[in-house]
């Protein structure tokens, strides 16, 4: 087998080679088809999350390490323990594998495991950059069904995620609005359910006009640039007093700073982006705003199951996706970084 690795953080991945392995147990391995490049990606190269004031959270991944989490594949073999699979099949990976014994795996959510088995973000745990990728159990392998597979690898974490978060929204009113700050290739998935969940299109700021035009274009009610200092005030306006509900796929300080501007007394903001940096909010105006602040990290299997349900059904309209070499990968890093993407590249080996 092969793949693109990191052997040093913040330089280019390394092309390594090896033997391919064997799969014992419950073990599935699978010969990647394709696996999509995720923001998430950009910080597990560079080897941190930025916390703002120059803070930083290491990761502390042991080098050499291949990314990709969204992954989709043949099943090419399977240990004598793993039932209910056969070589040949076309499967997405569900890559939050948890330990499967602490508390948060006993309740079903492995996405929030403190002892992780992540595929391609958790030591010891390569990813998709690969040509082959083992995984722990047939369990995790979901039907995509009619869909196109590089989108079915991309619905793995950029629709996962988009979907997860759109769930955290409160009961829309009548006269209610969502919110989605950042119409990247997470964002453009968050358009489509906010549609499929919400019955309508919802509010779509950025500070790219491309991406605000692409989101228009796949249903959002309305865009707005952030770069234009009356933007909040037309918002507001247009709302009649902010958004109930405020999704943030950027999670920088300034995307945070307008979501919590732009949400209405007694809404919610759910964070969702890693840009990274730090926030300050006066204690009392939690109360006074009944405003909710939470955080939303991907989704649980029995969420990305039904999630797959809605996108096999074809209730969900796909996000524009461009298909490139697996070689291609550091290019694909640096536009992403560059904020040149517009919908998802997925890798091919």
């Amino acid at each position: 087998m092969y793949c693109e690795a990191i052997t040093e953080f913040g330089k280019p991945l390394q092309h390594i080679e090896g033997p391919t392995p064997t799969p014992t147990g419950t073990e599935v391995l699978v010969r990647v088809e394709h696996c999509g490049v995720c923001h998430s990606d950009i910080h597990i190269h560079e080897g941190f999350i930025g916390l703002g004031g120059g803070a930083k959270l290491p990761l502390g991944l042991p080098l050499p390490h291949t990314l990709g989490h969204e992954v989709a594949g043949e099943v090419i073999g399977f240990g004598p323990d793993a039932k209910g699979v056969e070589i040949g099949q076309h499967r997405a990976l569900y890559s939050w594998i948890g330990c499967g014994h602490c508390a948060a795996c006993l309740r079903g959510e492995e996405n929030y495991c403190n002892a992780p088995r992540n595929l391609g973000c958790s030591a010891g745990t390569p990813g998709g950059y690969a040509s082959h990728v083992m995984v722990p159990h047939p369990r995790y392998l979901i039907d995509y069904g009619a869909t196109p597979p590089a989108l079915a690898a991309a619905y793995m974490c950029s629709g996962l995620t988009a979907y997860g978060a759109m769930k955290k929204i409160p009961e829309l009113g009548p006269k209610d609005e969502v919110l989605i700050i950042g119409a990247g290739g997470v964002g453009m998935m968050g358009v489509q359910f906010a549609k499929h969940m919400f019955g309508k299109g919802p509010l779509v700021a950025d500070i790219d006009a491309g991406r605000l035009q692409a989101a228009m274009g796949a249903g959002a009610k309305a865009a707005y640039d952030t770069t234009d200092p009356d933007s909040l005030k037309k918002l507001m306006a247009d709302t009649e007093g902010g958004a109930l509900g405020v999704v943030d796929f950027v999670g920088s300080e300034s995307s945070f700073a307008f979501a919590t501007q732009a949400v209405r007394r007694g809404g919610k903001v759910v964070v969702v982006g890693l840009f990274g940096g730090g926030m300050s909010m006066p204690i009392a105006m939690f109360p006074i705003r009944a405003l909710t602040i939470g955080g939303s990290y991907v989704g649980s299997l029995a969420e990305a199951e039904a999630m797959m349900e809605i996108v096999r059904a074809g209730k969900i309209d796909p996000i524009p996706v461009k298909e490139v070499p697996l070689s291609s990968a550091n290019a694909v890093l640096e536009d992403l970084k560059a904020g040149k993407v517009i919908g998802r590249m997925v890798l091919v080996p």
